[in-house]
């Protein structure tokens, strides 16, 4: 079992932070590596369950995430992505969960992921979730605030 746990201070506060990432269908309003993202139909946007369906920038497919909890008290969600993507993981999960820095009016930020890598490479795939898909996200996502 792979772990990966990524954090971060974003100098932004946290409810303008919280109001962008719950918004499940937006990642690809702050994150570089996903575009054209869609709910499908099976529940409402936002509703635990729901499927994201996205595209990732380097044409190499799609990638499908199911909602598992949200919460708003914690400032925080969880989800899987579901077989069949371009991606060879095998039971992911993530949670992302965001938290003040009341004296900075800052956000502090965990992205944390457990999954097994279907072709071996467990060190590769570890600094890939690490590097690019957490902390290259956090970037994304406190500059998306500077446009």
């Amino acid at each position: 079992m792979i772990k990966v746990f990524s954090s971060t201070i974003i100098d932004v506060p946290v409810d303008q932070v919280w109001e962008r990432v719950k918004d499940f269908n937006g990642l690809p309003n702050w994150h570089p590596a996903a575009t054209d993202s869609q709910i499908e139909d099976t529940h409402a946007p936002g509703a635990v369950g729901c499927i994201r369906n996205f595209a990732l920038t380097d044409g190499s497919g799609r990638i499908r995430e199911t909602l598992l909890a949200i919460s708003e008290i914690e400032r925080s969600l969880t989800y899987n992505m579901l077989p069949g993507g371009p991606l060879p993981f095998v039971d992911y999960v993530a949670v992302m969960q965001f938290a003040p820095i009341t004296d900075r009016h800052q956000t502090f930020a965990t992205w944390t992921a457990e999954f097994n890598a279907g072709d071996g490479q467990t060190d590769h795939w570890r600094k890939f979730v690490a590097d690019d898909v957490f902390i290259g996200g956090f970037r994304a996502l406190e500059q998306s605030f500077q446009m």
